[in-house]
């Protein structure tokens, strides 16, 4: 099990990777990294999903 400074980390790591890939589809005129773009996107979901726990219980 990570603790949440881990994941922390790795949310920043995962979002500075999303800024430099935006940032170099923008020089480049284009999108050739919108793949890996929508990858690092679900990463950063999920690792705020675990970040902010959701709380009650699933089954109804």
């Amino acid at each position: 099990m990570r603790t949440a400074d881990q994941v922390k980390r790795k949310l920043n790591e995962l979002a500075g990777q999303k800024k430099r890939l935006e940032a170099l589809a923008a020089e480049e005129g284009g999108h050739p990294s919108s793949d890996r773009i929508a990858r690092l996107e679900d990463q950063i979901f999920l690792l705020e999903w675990v970040l902010n726990e959701p709380t009650g219980s699933y089954h109804v």
